[in-house]
C-alpha cells in the first residue's frame, strides 16, 4: 500500500468538510480507514487505486490515521495528525522565498500548531499523480526552509484562531500563470488555445530544441580562484580586505551592485570544551551558490549550474572533528551569483556555529566579516526566454500537471497566491489569465468557490511618481479587478513594502499578515477591515474629481500628513486629451478629491501608477495601503 505524499506523519487535515484520503493497494481490495474514532471504507479499482472519504472531522489531535485492507502488508499508519485549517500557498519566487532569507520572526519560537509540506519542483511531461515531500512541524529549525509568506500567514491564523494550520506550499520562481493552469482551461480562450497548439506542435520538432537552456545565456562560474590563492586558509592575511556587516547582499552591504564571486571570512574563538568534537556550521542563505570552508577544510557546497535554484536556501554543514582542534576557527565562504543580486542573506539567527550534539550551545556568526571580490562580471542582463519544451517550467499547463494535480482533491480551506512579475510582458491579459486559473482550480478541487487571496505586486525598480508605460501597474490593476470579477477573492497589497533594487523584498512578514487579515475578516468572520482602500467609483465635481473607496475601515488617511489630512502623493489627472499631469489630492471624509490647475475639465485619475510609485501614501486608518488604481480604461 502507498498513500499519496500528502498523508505523512505530522499532516494537517481540514475540519468541517469531507476529507478524502487516497493511494494505491491490491486491485479490487476492500480498504478501511479510521481516524479520531471515525471509520469509512471503499473498494480499490482494478488498477489498485482507492479513495476514502471521511465525514467532517473534529478540530484537534494528535490523531493516528490508519488505512488497511486486513492484510498487514497492505496497510498504512500516519502518526501525529492534526485537524484544523489547510491552505495552499503558491506562485513564483516571492512565495518560494524562505523564512531564513526574509525578515526574522520578532519572537522566534517553535510552533507545533503551524505545519507545512513543500512540493518538490518537478516539471515532468505529463500529468503527475504524486510528488516528493513530507509534512514538517514548525520548529525553528524546520521553519527556516518554509515559505516565508506562507509561514507568517499561518502564524497569524494560528495565533488568532487557536487551531492547527497546515500549509501546502507549491511554488516555482520565474513562472507564468499559464503554466499553473490546466490544458482544459487554456483551451477555452483563443489566445491560450493557440499557445497550447503551438507548444504541442513544437514537440514534434525535438531536434530543434536540443541544447536550448539558460546555460547558454547566463555566465558560467569561472572557477574557484580564491581557493587557489589560499583565501580559505586560516593563516591567510586578509588585513587588506574590507569589512562588511552580515547578513546582507552584495549591493546593500558591500555597496557593489554587480554579479560575480565574492568571498567572506570571519574568525571566532572556539571554546576549549568544543575542540575535537563535531560541529554544525550554519551560514544562513547564500544567494546563489556557495562553497564553505572551516579552517581551510571544505565542509560543504550548494548549487551547480543555473538550473539549481538555491538562492534562498539556508546552508547547514557538518564540521568533522579532525578539523576542529585549534583555539580559533576561520569560516570562509565563497558566494557565486550570476543574476540579480547575491550575498550571505541570513537571517542573522540562522548564522551560527556550535557542537553537533548540543544545538542549544552556539556562537552567533552575524556581524562583522572581511570580504573581497574574486571575480566581478558586472550586471548580468536577463536571459532570453527558454523555448517551450518538456522540462521548461513555463510551458503551458506544465506546473498544473506536475505540482497542482498531485494535490487533488486534498481538502483545503483556500489558497494564497503571490505571482505576476513574470506576466508583466502580457500584463493586459493578466486579469483574464488569473481569473481563469482561479476558476480552473476551483473546478478541479470540487469544493465550490473556496477563498483565493492574491498578493498585489510590491514596488520595484527606480522610483517614479508616475509612469504611463508601467507594466507592473497594469498587473496590479488586474489583481485589483480580479477581486471584483472572481467571487470570494481577495488581495493584500505590497506596494509599500518592496525594494527598489531587489525583486525579492525581504519583508514577507507584513505580506503574510496582510493575507491573513483578509482571511480573518472574510473567511472567519472577524470584525476587521479586510484590506486597504480599494477604488470603487468617481464623480466629476466642477474642476475636480471625487474618488470613492471601499474598505476605508476607520477612515482614509494621507500617511505622513498631520492627522492624516495632508496631501496624497502620486496622483495624476487628465482631461479629454488623455494627457495626465501631476495633481493635487486631499482626503475629504472617506473620499479623495483630485484636481490640477492645468486640467479645468478633468475626466480621469490615476494613483500610484508606476513600477515603483515613489511616495504613494494613501492608507486607511488601520494601517493598510490603498491599492494603486486608474479610473480610465484608456
Amino acid at each position: 500500500m502507498k498513500l499519496n505524499s500528502l498523508f505523512t506523519d505530522h499532516a494537517v487535515l481540514q475540519h468541517g468538510i469531507s476529507v478524502p484520503v487516497w493511494g494505491s493497494t491490491l486491485p479490487n481490495a476492500k480498504v478501511s480507514g479510521q481516524i479520531a474514532g471515525i471509520k469509512t471504507w471503499a473498494i480499490a479499482s482494478a488498477s489498485g487505486d482507492f479513495m476514502l472519504r471521511f465525514p467532517p472531522l473534529p478540530v484537534g489531535g494528535p490523531y493516528t490515521l490508519e488505512i488497511s485492507t486486513g492484510n498487514k502488508r497492505e496497510s498504512a499508519r500516519v502518526e501525529d495528525v492534526w485537524v484544523g485549517e489547510v491552505w495552499i500557498c503558491s506562485g513564483q519566487s516571492n512565495m518560494e522565498f524562505s523564512l531564513a532569507a526574509g525578515l526574522p520572526d520578532p519572537e522566534p519560537k517553535d510552533c507545533d500548531g503551524v505545519r507545512m509540506i513543500t512540493v518538490a519542483r518537478q516539471a515532468a511531461f505529463g500529468r503527475q499523480r504524486d510528488f516528493k515531500g513530507a509534512w514538517a512541524v514548525g520548529t525553528l529549525e524546520n521553519a527556516a526552509a518554509f515559505s516565508a509568506v506562507g509561514y507568517f500567514f499561518a502564524r497569524r491564523l494560528h495565533d488568532e484562531l487557536k487551531m492547527p494550520i497546515g500549509m501546502i506550499h507549491t511554488s516555482w520562481g520565474g513562472t507564468r500563470v499559464e503554466a499553473w493552469t490546466s490544458r482544459e482551461a487554456l483551451m477555452e480562450h483563443p489566445t491560450t488555445a493557440q499557445m497550447v497548439r503551438d507548444y504541442e506542435s513544437d514537440l514534434a520538432c525535438e531536434d530543434h530544441w536540443i541544447g536550448a537552456t539558460h546555460e547558454q545565456a547566463l555566465p558560467a562560474d569561472p572557477g574557484n580562484a580564491g581557493a587557489r590563492h589560499g583565501w580559505a586558509k586560516p593563516d591567510f592575511d586578509d588585513a587588506a580586505w574590507g569589512e562588511v556587516e552580515l547578513p546582507g547582499s552584495f549591493a546593500e552591504c558591500c555597496g557593489r551592485k554587480t554579479n560575480g564571486a565574492f568571498w567572506f571570512r570571519k574568525t571566532v574563538d572556539v571554546p576549549a570544551a568544543w575542540r575535537g568534537r563535531k560541529l554544525e556550521l550554519r551560514i544562513g542563505a547564500a544567494d546563489k551558490h556557495d562553497v564553505t570552508y572551516f579552517n581551510g577544510v571544505k565542509v560543504g557546497a550548494t548549487g551547480k549550474g543555473v538550473e539549481d535554484q538555491h538562492w534562498n536556501v539556508p546552508r547547514q554543514y557538518a564540521v568533522p572533528a579532525q578539523a576542529n582542534g585549534a583555539p580559533k576557527a576561520t569560516v570562509a565562504v565563497r558566494v557565486w551569483s550570476y543574476l540579480f543580486d547575491g550575498g550571505l542573506i541570513g537571517p542573522a539567527q540562522a548564522m551560527r556555529l556550535g557542537p553537533a550534539d548540543d544545538p542549544a550551545a552556539s556562537i552567533p556568526l552575524g556581524g562583522t566579516w572581511k570580504w573581497a571580490i574574486e571575480s566581478d562580471i558586472g550586471l548580468t542582463p536577463m536571459p532570453p526566454a527558454l523555448p517551450m519544451l518538456p522540462g521548461n517550467a513555463n510551458a503551458p499547463f506544465t506546473l498544473y500537471d506536475a505540482m497542482i494535480n498531485p494535490l487533488l482533491p486534498y481538502a483545503i480551506r483556500g489558497a494564497i497566491w503571490y505571482q505576476g512579475e513574470s506576466n508583466a510582458g502580457n500584463a493586459k491579459d493578466y486579469l483574464r489569465l488569473q481569473c481563469g486559473m482561479v476558476a480552473d482550480w476551483r473546478r478541479a478541487w470540487g469544493q465550490g468557490d473556496f477563498p483565493f487571496i492574491c498578493v498585489q505586486l510590491a514596488n520595484y525598480q527606480p522610483p517614479k511618481a508616475y509612469d504611463p508605460d508601467s507594466t507592473w501597474a497594469v498587473v496590479r490593476q488586474a489583481q485589483l479587478d480580479s477581486t471584483r470579477l472572481c467571487p470570494n477573492a481577495g488581495m493584500a497589497s505590497a506596494v509599500d513594502i518592496g525594494d527598489d533594487l531587489d525583486i525579492h523584498p525581504k519583508n514577507k512578514r507584513d505580506v503574510g499578515r496582510r493575507l491573513a487579515q483578509w482571511a480573518l475578516a472574510k473567511t472567519y468572520g472577524r470584525n476587521l477591515v479586510p484590506n486597504g482602500p480599494h477604488y470603487s467609483h468617481y464623480a466629476v465635481e466642477g474642476g475636480a474629481i471625487r474618488v470613492f473607496f471601499t474598505d476605508v475601515g476607520k477612515g482614509l488617511v494621507a500617511k505622513g500628513g498631520k492627522g492624516g489630512k495632508g496631501a496624497v502623493a502620486t496622483c495624476v489627472v487628465a482631461g479629454a486629451d488623455r494627457k495626465f499631469v501631476p495633481a493635487q489630492a486631499r482626503v475629504e471624509g472617506d473620499t479623495l478629491v483630485v484636481s490640477a490647475h492645468d486640467v479645468p475639465a478633468p475626466r480621469a485619475v490615476r494613483y500610484a501608477w508606476s513600477d515603483n510609485p515613489a511616495g504613494c501614501n494613501l492608507y486607511n486608518a488601520d494601517g493598510l495601503p490603498a491599492s494603486p488604481f486608474r479610473t480610465d480604461a484608456w
